[in-house]
C-alpha cells in the first residue's frame, strides 16, 4: 500500500499516489458497506472505473444474495450463485466481519485508515450506532469521503425512517404519476430509484474526490433516495403550480402514439407532434415481433412512403399533413402494418433507418443479448469467470472513454473470500488471531456452517 503523509503538513493528492494505469480511478480504494441494490450499484461502476472496492458483509445477511434469485437450474442455489447479485457486485473484493463486536470494529477501523471512500445505504442511525459516524471516520482518516445513501437523508424529521426503492418512490411522486386513469397507482415494475440512486451515489463520490484533489479535504456526501426521486418528476410540479393541472391524466394515456384522436390536448402530455408514431406488428407475428416507427414531419412521411414502395394510399389527402394523419391514425396504422407484417423487425428497422426514418425493433432481454450487433460491437456484455457459476456474461458500462478503460475486471466475490488477503496479508493479523476470528464470531457466525471456500481458505 502507498504510504500516507499524515502529520507532514499536507495530504497526498490523488495524482501523487496514482499508479501508472489505464483506468481513471486506479489508486482509489473504497470500503463498501452497502447492500441490496442502490449502494452496490454505485460501487459496481466505481470498480469498473478502476477503484479497488472492498465489499463488507455478514454471512447471509446481504439480502441481495438471497432475494430475487436468478440461478441457472443446473447450478446449486447458494449465496454465491444469485445472478442478480453477481451482476450488481462485479469488480469487487469481498470480506466478512462483525463490526458489532469490539474486535471486529477495531479491525474495520484499521481498514478505514487505508481507504479513500466509505459508502453505505442503511437508514440514518445505523452507521452511527456502530461507532462509525462521519465524525468518528474523520478521527481515523481526516480526508475520508463518507457517502451515505439513506431513504430520507441524515437530516429532517423523517431521516430515521426505513425505506426501500419502491417506498421512497411512492413519497417522491413517481408512483402517483404511473398507472391507468381511475385505477390504483401502479408504481414502476423495477426499483427505478435503486438504480438511479446508484448512479447519483457514484456521481457524489466522483465530485468529492475531485474536491479533495483540489483542497485536500474529505466530506460527507448525504444522499436522500426520496429527494432524488422528486427530481425525476419532470415538469409535473410546474404544471400543477402554474397551470393547475393534475399530475395524473384523466383521459386514457396515448400509449405509443403521441396523441389519440378524440381526446383532449390536456390528456396527452406528449402533444400532437408526430404521426405515424406507433409499434407495428412484424413477421413472424410472435409475442415480441414489433418495430416502432416515428415520423415527425411531412418529409419523414414521404421517405416512409418510399420505403413502403410508394403505395397509392400514401398520397391520399387523409395523410397529406400532420394534422390529417393524426385524425386518421387507425387507418394509417393498419396500412403500415400490412407492410411490416411481411418483414422481420430488424429488416423493418434497417429499411427505415437507411432512409433517415426513426425506427427501432422492440427488443427483449434475449434480443439485446443475442441479436443486437450495436451492443455487441460496443462491448456491452463481457464474459467473466466465477468459481461457482462458471463463465457468464455481465453488462458493461453504457459509456466508453478514449483515454481509459471502463469494462468489468472481475466477477462478484464469493462471500468472505478475501478475508485472508485483507486481514492477514495486508493488515498483518497473525495466523492464530485470524483462525480464532472464526471461532469467536468475528469473521463468521460461530454457530453457522461455513462454505467450502471458507474452509479451504482456513486450511
Amino acid at each position: 500500500m502507498t504510504a500516507r503523509l499524515y502529520g507532514q503538513g499536507r495530504f497526498p493528492s490523488y495524482t501523487e499516489r496514482m499508479p501508472v494505469s489505464n483506468r481513471s480511478l486506479d489508486g482509489i480504494r473504497v470500503l463498501d458497506f452497502s447492500w441490496v441494490r442502490a449502494g452496490p450499484w454505485a460501487t459496481r461502476w466505481l470498480g469498473a472505473l478502476g477503484a479497488e472496492v472492498i465489499k463488507v458483509e455478514w454471512p447471509e445477511n446481504e439480502r441481495g444474495r438471497m432475494t430475487g434469485q436468478m440461478t441457472p437450474a443446473a447450478i446449486e442455489r447458494t449465496p454465491n450463485t444469485n445472478g442478480n447479485f453477481n451482476d450488481t457486485n462485479a469488480n469487487k473484493r469481498g470480506v466478512t466481519i462483525n463490526v458489532r463486536m469490539p474486535r471486529g470494529l477495531e479491525l474495520i477501523k484499521q481498514v478505514i485508515g487505508t481507504v479513500d471512500v466509505v459508502i453505505e445505504n442503511f437508514s440514518s442511525r445505523v452507521f452511527t450506532s456502530w461507532g462509525l459516524g462521519f465524525e468518528e471516520l474523520m478521527k481515523i482518516k481526516p480526508d475520508i469521503i463518507y457517502v451515505s445513501m439513506s431513504g430520507f437523508g441524515h437530516t429532517g424529521r423523517h431521516h430515521s425512517y426505513k425505506t426501500f426503492g419502491p417506498v421512497a418512490q411512492a413519497l417522491s411522486g413517481l408512483t402517483f404519476s404511473s398507472g391507468l386513469p381511475e385505477r390504483e397507482p401502479a408504481g414502476w415494475g423495477w426499483s427505478y430509484l435503486d438504480d438511479t440512486g446508484g448512479l447519483y451515489g457514484a456521481m457524489g463520490v466522483l465530485n468529492a474526490l475531485y474536491h479533495r484533489s483540489r483542497t485536500g479535504r474529505g466530506q460527507h456526501v448525504d444522499q436522500s433516495q426520496m429527494v432524488m426521486g422528486v427530481t425525476q418528476n419532470g415538469p409535473a410540479i410546474l404544471d400543477r403550480t402554474v397551470n393547475g393541472r393534475r399530475a395524473r391524466r384523466p383521459g386514457f394515456p396515448p400509449g405509443n402514439r403521441t396523441h389519440t384522436p378524440g381526446t383532449a390536448r390536456l390528456d396527452n402530455y406528449r402533444g400532437t407532434w408526430a404521426a405515424p408514431h406507433n409499434a407495428y406488428r412484424t413477421a413472424p407475428g410472435g409475442y415480441n415481433d414489433w418495430c416502432v416507427i416515428a415520423c415527425y414531419d411531412d418529409g419523414d412521411f414521404s421517405k416512409l412512403a418510399e420505403v413502403l414502395g410508394t403505395p397509392s394510399w400514401a398520397s391520399d389527402e387523409r395523410f397529406a399533413t400532420l394534422g390529417s394523419r393524426l385524425e386518421h391514425q387507425d387507418e394509417l396504422d393498419r396500412l403500415i402494418e400490412a407492410w411490416t407484417r411481411e418483414r422481420g423487425k430488424y429488416d423493418v428497422m434497417t429499411a427505415c433507418q437507411e432512409r433517415g426514418i426513426a425506427a427501432s425493433a422492440v427488443q427483449s432481454s434475449q434480443d439485446r443479448f443475442e441479436s443486437d450487433p450495436q451492443l455487441a460491437e460496443r462491448g456491452m456484455y463481457r464474459e467473466l469467470d466465477h468459481p461457482e457459476l462458471g463463465r457468464f456474461a455481465v453488462q458493461g458500462a453504457p459509456f466508453s472513454m478514449s483515454g481509459s478503460r471502463t469494462d468489468n475486471r472481475s466477477a462478484a466475490p464469493r462471500i468472505g473470500a478475501d478475508n485472508r488477503a485483507l486481514f492477514v496479508d495486508e493488515l498483518g493479523l497473525s495466523e492464530a488471531d485470524f483462525q480464532s476470528g472464526y471461532e469467536d464470531g468475528t469473521f463468521w457466525p460461530s454457530d453457522a456452517p461455513r462454505h467450502a471456500h471458507i474452509d479451504e481458505m482456513l486450511a
